[in-house]
């Protein structure tokens, strides 16, 4: 009996992408290139046994200079038996008893701080159906407005809407939900495997610096770095650490340091293409330049993004706490490590916090 074959939800896909490489309903992406063999050169990376976690605290950066539509996470405890739960007393809810319990809840913006992006944060307009007309859609030809849905009116978003979605006294409604290319499905296949890191500050300096193919490539050949199909392509720029040495509302001057991606530069788009990274994160904010170095009527305002997202199905990790890490590295003359960094497996959401954690 032949097996079903799933068709394509396009007529044609966008140039230089894998869409329908990895199967018409593949929500994973480059991730299909990491399995057991990818994490045994993970753990074959291992030599001292030393872990480095990679995130930032959730609060940082601190302020609303790098995003003013992304805020840093509320805590706030929640309610026992109608009394503030936080150094609450059981005694409310079972008489006598003696245990003093805490609960809370989070509001959290889930790229305000270390993350992972999903496919649904960035797509594009696109003529997938091959009929002279774009249409909004994400990797592997899923559809906005029928596979990724949202809320047509702002009363359904943002922070100020909780309080008014319909039946918010039992736990507000998601209004919201990216369906395949949400984030869940990076969580549920796991993210584990060998990573390379490439030290651009060691090289660079903690300077504002645009690396484009050339710069990057010096970079690779300098540090003898490999970088091989199914690895995990982890960038060193400073600017966390930058963050963490800034004050706690940092201002546009104090961010405007580091090495970024020049995603405009076509040679460094097709290194990224044949290289067969299974994912990109960086230290720094967005991975690449923002705005772009180049940019034309009708192209993306974040060329890396679109590359990676919506063309290659390649997640993109952004605010990692990097420096111990590289500079251990460099002290040893290292590059590859086990990394494990899987996200929140949050259904419907565009992205997640993360700790990830490095084995040397």
């Amino acid at each position: 009996m032949e097996e079903d074959v799933v068709m394509p939800r396009w007529q044609q896909r966008p140039p230089g992408s894998n869409w329908g490489d990895f199967g018409g309903d593949d929500v994973l992406g480059r991730l299909n290139l990491i399995g057991a063999e990818q994490v045994r050169k993970g753990i074959d990376a291992v030599e001292e046994g030393r872990v480095f976690s990679l995130s930032l605290p959730l609060d940082r950066p601190g302020g609303t200079v790098l995003n003013p539509n992304r805020f840093p996470p509320v805590v706030r405890p929640s309610l026992r038996s109608g009394e503030v739960n936080f150094n609450c007393s059981m005694s409310v809810a079972i008489p006598g008893a003696s245990d003093v319990m805490s609960d809370d809840l989070v509001v959290l913006h889930t790229q305000y701080s270390t993350q992972w992006d999903a496919f649904g944060h960035a797509g594009a307009l696109f003529d997938a159906d091959d009929d002279g007309e774009p249409e909004q859609v994400y990797y592997n030809g899923w559809r906005a407005g029928t596979d990724v849905v949202g809320p047509e009116s702002p009363d359904s978003a943002g922070i100020s809407s909780l309080g008014r979605v319909e039946g918010a006294s039992e736990g507000a409604a998601s209004t919201s939900d990216a369906g395949p290319v949400d984030i869940s499905h990076m969580a549920r296949h796991g993210v584990q495997g060998r990573a390379v890191l490439v030290d651009l500050e060691a090289h660079l300096g903690g300077q504002r610096a645009i690396v484009g193919f050339e710069e990057f490539a010096q970079v690779l050949q300098a540090d003898r770095i490999v970088v091989e199909p199914g690895d995990i392509l982890v960038l060193h720029t400073g600017f966390a650490r930058g963050l963490v040495e800034a004050d706690t509302r940092p201002t546009a001057e104090q961010l405007y340091v580091g090495a970024v991606l020049d995603g405009s530069d076509l040679e460094l788009q097709k290194w990224i293409t044949d290289s067969g990274v299974a994912a990109i994160a960086a230290d720094n904010y967005a991975v690449e330049a923002f705005p772009p170095v180049q940019q034309e009527q009708g192209q993306p305002a974040l060329p890396l993004h679109e590359l990676c997202l919506f063309r290659l199905g390649v997640h993109l990790g952004e605010l990692w706490w990097l420096s111990e890490l590289a500079e251990h590295l460099r002290k040893r003359g290292r590059s590859r490590f086990l990394l494990t960094a899987p996200p929140l497996r949050l259904p419907g959401a565009t992205g997640s916090p993360l700790t990830p954690i490095a084995t040397v």
